[in-house]
């Protein structure tokens, strides 16, 4: 979900399909959906965000959805490309083959009560020091033009944070808990599940918390797609539903999906052998919305307003062109103090 969304009037006209049954996903545990699926913005935001929404008006959501410009929010690039054709399998209307459950390609059930993971903050991947390419040329005007960008060397999070090591958080410092949350606890089944409604400050604090901080989106993207190619997606250049939550594939199982335990997905991972860089919850990361070195394309969105978050979502943003199947090079753009069911975080932390 970002601001690469071509007309209010069709997400305020959007609504979630009727959910799955239990059985299809795998445990023990009953199916949980921990959003409000209506025809408004709360199938995004928390309620308390938008407790009246005049549709006539928009004026709720033009806090976070507004550029500034008339006629659409912002306007989508043409695709043109010598070398490379991004297909996004919901926008081009390509044919994906569904998985053949909701649990294909994942190494665990969707939801199970003991954690694989531990309450303690995530264990990390050395990223090394070098250049690597950023961006596309194919696809958003503000995700290019790609250019060699250069990281030193830190270390990031194997996986995205989870339900189980953000309540470790909020137990000791006697924050205030997740909007999902019940009784200063996670749902029933979801203990390694990306914890979500969290804000940037929320995130922020968190890896502090830790001893860690969060990552640019510079070392994200690179954390995501290696140094060695440009790769479109962690594994490479062909979308498999197989691989990652996505949109994409709950809707060909026409299910309403859900965040999925991290590191469910083997067949998924980044070439640094991280987990969920593409799919399962959009991630916050420490940088401003700014354009790239060499990117003419105005808008008023650009600089100290708003934060990245990188890696796509379960979430269904299809009206959005946010890349419903979550290349590396995608990212999507919220003020700080934003949540809801799609956005999470992993840390990252500096070498030395």
């Amino acid at each position: 979900m970002s601001l690469k969304f071509t007309h209010l009037v069709l997400f305020l006209s959007f609504a979630i399909p009727a959910g799955a049954p239990a059985r299809d996903m795998g445990g023990d545990i009953p199916y949980q959906h921990v959003i409000q699926a209506t025809e408004t913005c709360h199938s995004c935001h928390e309620r308390s965000q938008v407790d009246e929404f005049n549709s006539k008006m928009a004026s709720d959501c033009e806090e976070c959805h507004t550029s500034g410009e008339s006629g659409p929010i912002v306007r989508v690039a043409d695709v043109k490309t010598e070398k490379k054709a991004y297909n996004d399998p919901y926008l081009n209307g390509m044919d994906v083959a569904p998985p053949p459950s909701a649990t294909a390609g994942m190494s665990v059930p969707m939801y199970y009560a003991e954690t694989r993971i531990g309450q303690e903050p995530h264990r990390m991947v050395l990223i090394p020091a070098g250049k690597f390419q950023r961006g596309t040329n194919n696809r958003l005007p503000d995700e290019g033009p790609q250019y060699t960008a250069e990281t030193k060397a830190f270390w990031m999070d194997k996986y995205e944070v989870t339900n189980l090591q953000y309540k470790q958080f909020i137990d000791a410092t006697n924050r205030k808990s997740p909007g999902h949350f019940r009784n200063r606890t996670y749902p029933q089944g979801k203990v390694d599940h990306p914890v979500v409604f969290v804000s940037w400050f929320d995130a922020h604090d968190y890896c502090v918390w830790a001893g860690k901080r969060l990552p640019t989106d510079i070392e994200w993207e690179k954390a995501a797609r290696g140094a060695d190619d440009d790769r479109y997606f962690p594994w490479g250049d062909d979308f498999d539903a197989t691989r990652l939550n996505s949109p994409v594939r709950w809707k060909t199982l026409k299910m309403d999906g859900d965040t999925t335990p991290v590191g469910a997905f083997e067949g998924g991972k980044s070439p640094y052998g991280l987990y969920d860089m593409s799919g399962n919850v959009w991630e916050w990361t420490d940088s401003w919305y700014t354009q790239y070195p060499g990117n003419n394309w105005p808008s008023e969105n650009y600089g100290e307003q708003y934060k990245v978050l990188k890696g796509g979502s379960w979430f269904d943003c299809s009206y959005y062109q946010c890349g419903v199947s979550a290349p590396v090079f995608n990212r999507s753009y919220f003020k700080q103090n934003i949540k809801n069911s799609s956005f999470g975080f992993r840390c990252a932390k500096d070498a030395n």
